[in-house]
């Protein structure tokens, strides 16, 4: 009995030992400038970044009309948006996946399993969920800031601009947290993109196929540098918002 609680206590230390491990080769991994490992980021920030700012340049306007526009049925619409903000990504992935497939109504462009697809997928994902942010923080505030506008004698468009300037520090709280939900998601790009070596391979695919084949060095360093990313991102906007307050 001894020797069966002994050896029960000794179970964690080969776990321990291969983290440890994992640490130190991802560390020399990030130092030593791996090429693959560096692509795998780059195409991460370049899918991510593309689609959240085409998103952005559509979910802002439009947010901001939907917030400060009357209309009958606007109490739905906001139901609906809400509700869209929460829509799974592997849904989004598989709608979008019948649309660039031969047999969809876009797969004559060919872009199934390309980059391109990956960034209309992250555009869908990410869409409903800045549209939302914009459209709640307009709805509570933004109607002083249009009657000011107007009062000064100011046209549709240059309130849109007034009011994206009044709440800067929202949307860019707003930009971030589109950035995050693209960067860290999986089930989308996985679908459309097909986690093909060296052309659609982004960092959350990586991670989890990299698991599953225990190369638990490169998969460490690529979450930790998703985690870098992370804690940069949040510290560049925190010191943003510091700045213009």
């Amino acid at each position: 009995m001894r020797m069966e609680g002994h050896s029960l206590t000794q179970q964690p230390r080969p776990m321990m030992n291969e983290l440890t491990s994992g640490l130190i080769k991802a560390l020399k991994l990030i130092i030593s400038l791996d090429p693959e490992l560096y692509q795998i980021i780059i195409r991460s920030l370049f899918v991510s970044l593309s689609a959240v700012i085409i998103s952005a340049l559509f979910c802002f306007p439009f947010g901001i009309w939907l917030g400060l526009k009357k209309f009958k049925g606007k109490q739905f619409v906001s139901r609906l948006l809400y509700a869209s903000m929460s829509t799974p990504s592997v849904v989004i992935g598989l709608v979008i996946l019948l649309i660039l497939s031969r047999k969809g109504p876009l797969g004559f462009l060919g872009l199934l399993y390309t980059p391109a697809a990956m960034v209309i997928a992250q555009t869908v994902l990410v869409t409903p969920l800045l549209l939302g942010l914009t459209y709640n923080t307009i709805k509570q505030r933004g109607h002083q800031v249009q009657n000011e506008g107007l009062l000064l004698g100011a046209d549709s468009f240059q309130v849109i601009i007034l009011i994206i300037r009044e709440f800067k520090i929202d949307f860019l709280v707003h930009l971030m947290t589109g950035f995050s939900r693209a960067i860290s998601e999986v089930g989308a790009v996985m679908i459309v993109g097909g986690n093909i070596k060296g052309t659609t391979r982004v960092m959350t695919t990586s991670i989890a196929l990299m698991n599953s084949m225990g190369e638990y060095d490169r998969a460490i360093a690529l979450g930790a540098v998703l985690l870098l990313i992370s804690l940069l991102v949040n510290s560049i906007v925190y010191r943003e918002a510091e700045t213009w307050k």
